[in-house]
């Protein structure tokens, strides 16, 4: 479905690297845009794209923590809790946005909408404390600046549904 859906982007990649086979990462991310999470139906068609075992594919995207193998909320916060981050008050931070969306850590909201977990070193540590959203970085953060980028992404997401969802 990819290769239907985003040919130019998947001939883009492609055309960046020597093999196929190195096109795999930036494959993931696509899978991950499009599906929300690495499924082993997004494995075997990226497999299949780079002409690979879907088998190492699978070893590429569980060693790395960007991408996720099980469905997570629309918008993924990741707040780094590492002790830099903690030291700077990371731990209390993800608590309130933890309270504030009424998930526990690593959850996801009732409405699908935000899955929040906490991760170790988003190299980020001069900037705490510092959440990742759909892997764009938010540095400096506190909780109300989260709980204002939460608000507007719920309002966005609200606006962006057919009436007959509401």
């Amino acid at each position: 479905m990819l290769a239907e859906k985003y040919p130019e982007r998947v001939a883009k990649i492609f055309s960046k690297y020597p093999d196929k086979r190195s096109g795999v990462m930036a494959l993931l991310y696509l899978a991950q845009e499009e599906y929300g999470w690495i499924s082993d139906e997004a494995l075997s068609e990226v497999a299949a794209l780079c002409e690979i075992d879907p088998t190492q594919v699978k070893s590429i995207a569980g060693f790395y923590t960007m991408y996720s193998e099980k469905p997570k909320g629309k918008y993924w916060l990741q707040v780094c809790t590492d002790l830099p981050c903690a030291l700077r008050g990371a731990d209390e931070f993800y608590k309130g946005l933890c309270d504030y969306l009424g998930v526990k850590d690593g959850g996801t909201t009732e409405d699908g909408l935000f899955t929040v977990e906490q991760v170790m070193c988003l190299a980020a540590c001069d900037h705490a404390p510092m959440m990742q959203c759909n892997f764009h970085y938010h540095e400096n953060f506190d909780l109300e600046k989260a709980k204002t980028l939460v608000d507007r992404l719920r309002a966005e997401s609200a606006q962006k549904q057919p009436s007959s969802e509401k």
